[in-house]
């Protein structure tokens, strides 16, 4: 029986399996995170930064967060009580130094490599149809006759939980128009937000539509605080909330 090494033609090269050049593979896996990126930043989750002190004490300046799209898919809508970014309404941002950023974080910005900025971070407290009343005798609050106890998440007020710059805390809002949403901060004292546009001291520029967020502006609802480590945590409803009933 003849050798089969030795029948084997010798005219015959053999097959090599062809490797990807390393700066092929290193393009094509660049273009893979990036393309993954974009997908989860447009579609799941994005990271943006805090830009000023009005969510005081539970977000302070520079605190990076992590904001989920899901929720509001599909007909969903914010609730009373998320915290959610947005997107500038008309000239909320005036007086808001964006952090510092190069080109390079700019272009990872873009595609959710790192946090953004440019937006606002509130909390939801009146949806459309909802009448908000500042304040109870107690100074808290009141969403259609509800009265909030927000003392485990606000910063503490000298006055009451509602005020605008300046010395008011008497002060109605709504009903909400449809579509939209009344936002206020945290550190209420310093939270240029739906309650300091209701023109309550009414000038020849005031206009109180401008009290209100378009649902169409937001991005999506806060769930995480990622950095620094030492602080993070996930971010959830308050309880308050489920007290209030929709505005009949």
């Amino acid at each position: 029986m003849p050798d089969a090494a030795a029948s084997a033609d010798p005219s015959t090269p053999e097959k090599k399996s062809r490797k990807m050049p390393m700066w092929l593979e290193t393009i094509v896996l660049l273009t893979v995170a990036i393309v993954l990126a974009l997908v989860i930043k447009t579609l799941f989750v994005q990271a943006f930064y805090i830009p000023s002190a009005s969510m005081k004490p539970g977000l302070i300046e520079n605190d990076r967060i992590l904001v989920q799209k899901v929720s509001y898919w599909f007909g969903g809508s914010p609730e009373r009580g998320d915290v959610v970014v947005f997107e500038d309404p008309g000239n909320w941002l005036t007086g808001i130094q964006p952090e510092p950023t190069s080109p390079l974080v700019k272009g990872l910005a873009k595609i959710g490599l790192y946090p953004s900025g440019g937006h606002l971070v509130k909390r939801v407290i009146g949806v459309e149809g909802d009448t908000i009343v500042c304040c109870d005798d107690e100074g808290r609050i009141e969403v259609n006759g509800v009265a909030l106890d927000e003392d485990d998440f606000i910063k503490p007020q000298p006055r009451c939980d509602g005020p605008m710059p300046g010395p008011a805390c008497d002060w109605t809002a709504g009903p909400v128009p449809d579509g939209e949403l009344f936002v206020m901060g945290d550190n209420r004292n310093q939270s240029a937000d739906s309650s300091a546009r209701l023109c309550v001291n009414d000038g020849p520029a005031c206009n109180p539509a401008d009290a209100f967020v378009p649902v169409d502006l937001v991005v999506g609802k806060v769930f995480a605080l990622v950095w620094p480590l030492g602080r993070a945590t996930f971010i959830g409803r308050p309880d308050v909330f489920d007290q209030v009933d929709d505005a009949s």
